[in-house]
């Protein structure tokens, strides 16, 4: 599984990466910290011309150079980038937040619980979600829930 981190905290990407770590997936991860470099790693311009397209993306909302509600409406405009699954990770409880994300498809909403150990439960589970549910062919993202 690749996955993009895109945040701009330093502690809560270390964080992130901990908690990810301790998930027992196999994974890569790849770290971009503003959104104009989470677009030219999507896009693969400039130094990203040769990364491939995550299967999954945590990203922050508050982010400089291009936050990210611009950052995730680009994406779901792009037919490719669309079909990556998208889990928004912030700090903001703001029904307005909310709403906005969910209205530009994301695919989840997580607040950043101020715990520590609360934080890598929560990480464990999304990528304990996605990660057996998600069936991957060549190198094109795509996603099928599997049936039970």
């Amino acid at each position: 599984m690749k996955i993009l981190l895109v945040e701009d905290n330093p502690a809560e990407a270390c964080l992130t990466r901990e908690a990810l770590g301790e998930c027992g997936v196999n994974h890569e991860l790849f770290e971009v910290t503003d959104g104009e470099a989470a677009t030219s790693f999507l896009y693969r311009k400039d130094v990203y011309r040769d990364v491939p397209h995550p299967d999954l993306i945590f990203l922050d909302l508050n982010l400089p150079r291009k936050n990210g509600r611009q950052v995730l409406s680009e994406m779901k405009e792009d037919k490719i980038l669309a079909r990556i699954p998208v889990i928004v990770i912030t700090n903001s409880q703001a029904p307005e937040d909310i709403e906005q994300v969910y209205r530009l498809e994301a695919n989840c909403y997580l607040v950043k619980p101020p715990d520590i150990e609360e934080f890598f439960y929560v990480v464990r589970k999304v990528i304990h979600f996605w990660f057996p549910t998600a069936e991957y062919g060549d190198s094109s993202p795509s996603f099928h829930a599997h049936q039970n």
